[in-house]
């Protein structure tokens, strides 16, 4: 496919235009011609990336390839509903939330605000997702990735590459980094500074991350993660807690405490902080660490299975496809809370304990639970 692109604009003669094109030897600013081969006609693919330094051309090659129409993903939200509310409205609520945990906006509470408010990187999350959950024939993203932080670009572009893949459709990426290549990993590429096609046989592999484990002290939740945790519960008995580090910056934490009373530990406050989310970096974290604790190195020393429940759609699904967790319960709303407030009391009678107890229970939360057995996936 040959791309002949010609822009046009009036001639100025003004002084300073005059003065301008003496200086510097140039006789006309008005014209300005780009010739792209892109055969990609006869080739099967769902991810491009075009990718040049600013001003190579890339908007009006993505221009063309779409017939004008650009997908913006910052344009078209409704100022004043949620973004779980402008997202999909004609999809099952499933595959929204799907959606907007693939692209790696995993922050619950953020699915509650208007995109106005959002974060940078959390509106970028959320235009990656509506793209998903939307999923045209064909879609060309100008901007891909210029106006968040790098960290955030790179991870947001592998999530995107792996949600898409699962679908049809197929999406052109314009960008000015070439650092997110490798992790993005299209189909093709056109550099629009080496006026150069290559497909993906020519594309080095997706960077591997080495997440390093360390236990903490209880307050590093506090200070690092807890802005992050959509539940606000009390400290757990007697939890150990623990958290993964890559090249140095803190990614993800978990607390972990013991359930002895059913021969079990119980793993609780699994945080994966927003950057990084997308990546898959949590469920392998938890399993890692429920691993841990079935080896005999938690509290006591006791070989127990870890528990874990959430109410998180996503991450559900995740540790019910996955051959290392089986299901072992699902409520549609918490328990009862006046009789573990009486249960409470009873407890600490029969210990000579007098204190304040208020109990456990009475949200709505759609809890599923899940044991770790340790099988590798």
């Amino acid at each position: 496919m040959k791309i002949e692109i010609q822009h046009k604009c009036s001639d100025f003669n003004s002084y300073r235009a005059a003065r301008v094109k003496s200086l510097f030897n140039v006789e006309t600013g008005c014209d300005w011609r780009k010739t792209a081969e892109l055969p990609i006609e006869n080739i099967e693919w769902q991810i491009g990336l075009i990718v040049g330094s600013s001003g190579s051309g890339k908007t009006s090659l993505g221009s063309a390839l779409c017939n004008g129409q650009l997908y913006d993903i910052y344009s078209g939200w409704d100022s004043s509903s949620p973004i779980i509310d402008c997202i999909g409205i004609n999809n099952d609520f499933n595959a929204v939330t799907a959606a907007l945990s693939a692209v790696g906006l995993g922050d619950v509470p953020a699915w509650l605000r208007p995109f106005k408010v959002l974060s940078n990187g959390e509106k970028f999350r959320a235009g990656l997702a509506r793209l998903v959950c939307e999923r045209p024939k064909l879609a060309v993203v100008d901007e891909f990735t210029s106006v968040i932080d790098r960290q955030i670009a790179k991870i947001g572009a592998s999530a995107l590459a792996k949600a898409w893949r699962k679908g049809d459709g197929q999406i052109i990426m314009l960008s000015c980094h070439y650092d997110i290549i490798e992790w993005l990993q299209p189909d093709w590429v056109y550099d629009m500074d080496e006026a150069r096609f290559y497909e993906r046989d020519c594309l080095r592999q997706r960077p591997k991350m080495l997440l390093e484990i360390y236990k903490v002290r209880g307050t590093v939740f506090s200070r690092l993660f807890k802005k992050h945790y959509y539940l606000n519960l009390p400290a757990p008995v007697a939890a150990e807690y623990y958290i993964g580090v890559i090249d140095g910056a803190p990614v993800c934490h978990v607390a972990v405490c013991p359930l002895f009373t059913a021969r079990a530990y119980r793993a609780t406050r699994l945080v994966v902080l927003p950057e990084w989310q997308g990546a898959g970096i949590g469920t392998k974290f938890l399993a890692e660490i429920c691993k841990h604790y079935l080896e005999g190195h938690g509290r006591c020393g006791h070989r127990y299975h870890t528990f874990f429940h959430t109410s998180h759609p996503q991450l559900c699904a995740a540790l019910r496809h996955s051959k290392q967790w089986i299901q072992t319960g699902a409520r549609l709303y918490g328990d009862n809370k006046t009789r573990s407030h009486k249960s409470m009391i009873r407890s600490a009678t029969r210990k000579g304990v007098i204190r304040a107890v208020s109990g456990y229970g009475g949200h709505f939360r759609a809890v599923q639970s899940f044991k770790f057995i340790g099988y590798d996936s």
